[in-house]
């Protein structure tokens, strides 16, 4: 089986990650892989030890050219199935490019927002199956009109190997400027609106007073940096709060944390809970999207109504003053990111949507030809 995979993004943050992880899986399967992706982009690099990259400018939206620019990837390549990563540019253009050249084609759905009526009855027919990766995102394609017939549910997946590893508390609060007895909460995410950095503000100013070793590392790159450092210091929580920026060896110092924060308003399922929770980090993070899915409540977190002020400084407060809370919920976390995201089963996961849809492509051409026939 040959698959074309288009990835959109250019950095290589959780949705790339799981392209990789795919691409791999899928080698050692015997498939052959090429990749489409913005030139530049992190995941090249990556990706490059199992698939082809084959370099594709791509500038969003409205990129109506990037129709014509696939479409030749495609017709050169020969591809049995075309799978759509990303949202932005990627799924639209390139599904009308997978349909020119007719060839089936696959689209994961990553994100839980909602979209138009009138978009969702014309842009999801170009797709032979739609991947959602949590419960959460199939329940708004169900909701949005999505035929069963082509919505399929494969839950993202996490490579927990390098998240096992033991912290070195020393160098760890060294690294990072803290105090040996600060609790640490981390936020790892963009800085972005939905990601909820507001909220987590917002309880942080009834929390800093009433305990004052509690530290926050922010983790992550984005264009609101420079608010979210003037709120800080608006808010007298510049002392507390350090902005770390987007890091490579992330792995090594996860396990340092007490507790990871997720705030979101909105998240397909969210990558980095289930990394912190594979280091035994519990996780205080919103009822929404696939979170839930993520974090069992009350067992390896605490879950709360997106935007709840209150409720978010009450789990943080409950696990800030509760080592042994702590350790008990980030033991039962590794266990079950180890039991249940699985990379083999995510792989397996989307092969057995390729086949179907493959199958049933040719199953349609068989019965178009018989009718054909039949008018002839």
């Amino acid at each position: 089986m040959k698959v074309l995979h288009v990835e959109g993004g250019r950095h290589y943050y959780g949705g790339a990650r799981q392209v990789v992880y795919l691409l791999e899986g899928l080698a050692q399967r015997g498939v052959e892989n090429l990749l489409v992706c913005p030139p530049g982009a992190a995941i090249a690099e990556h990706a490059a030890p199992f698939a082809e990259v084959l370099p594709t400018r791509l500038r969003g939206d409205l990129d109506v050219g990037f129709v014509a620019r696939l479409h030749a990837r495609i017709r050169t390549a020969r591809p049995d199935l075309v799978h759509l990563h990303s949202r932005r540019g990627s799924d639209v253009w390139g599904g009308i490019a997978a349909r020119l050249a007719g060839v089936p084609s696959v689209l994961s759905r990553r994100v839980d927002n909602r979209e138009r009526a009138w978009a969702v009855a014309l842009k999801y027919r170009l797709f032979d199956r739609v991947i959602a990766i949590s419960d959460g995102i199939r329940d708004v394609l169900l909701a949005e009109g999505v035929s069963p017939q082509r919505r399929r549910c494969v839950r993202s997946a996490l490579d927990a190997r390098p998240w096992l590893q033991p912290v070195d508390r020393a160098a760890f609060r060294r690294e990072f400027g803290l105090d040996d007895d600060a609790i640490v909460i981390g936020v790892v995410a963009q800085l972005i609106r939905r990601k909820g950095h507001r909220h987590l503000f917002d309880a942080l100013k009834a929390l800093h007073p009433e305990r004052p070793r509690l530290r926050v590392l922010l983790f992550g790159q984005g264009p609101l940096r420079g608010d979210l450092e003037a709120r800080a210091a608006r808010d007298g929580l510049a002392s507390i709060v350090r902005f770390v920026g987007f890091r490579d060896d992330l792995p090594r110092w996860m396990a340092g944390l007490d507790v990871l924060a997720h705030p979101a308003d909105r998240e397909g399922l969210g990558i980095a809970l289930l990394q912190a929770q594979a280091a035994g980090v519990p996780v205080v993070a919103s009822r929404a999207g696939g979170m839930p899915e993520a974090v069992e409540d009350g067992v390896t977190g605490l879950l709360v109504a997106p935007g709840d002020v209150p409720a978010l400084a009450d789990a943080l407060r409950r696990l800030a003053d509760d080592p042994a809370l702590r350790e008990s919920m980030g033991a039962a976390a590794r266990a079950r990111v180890l039991e249940r995201f699985s990379v083999d089963a995510m792989v397996e996961g989307n092969l057995a949507v390729y086949r179907e849809a493959l199958c049933a492509r040719a199953a349609s051409q068989r019965t178009a030809q018989r009718t054909y026939q039949r008018t002839k």
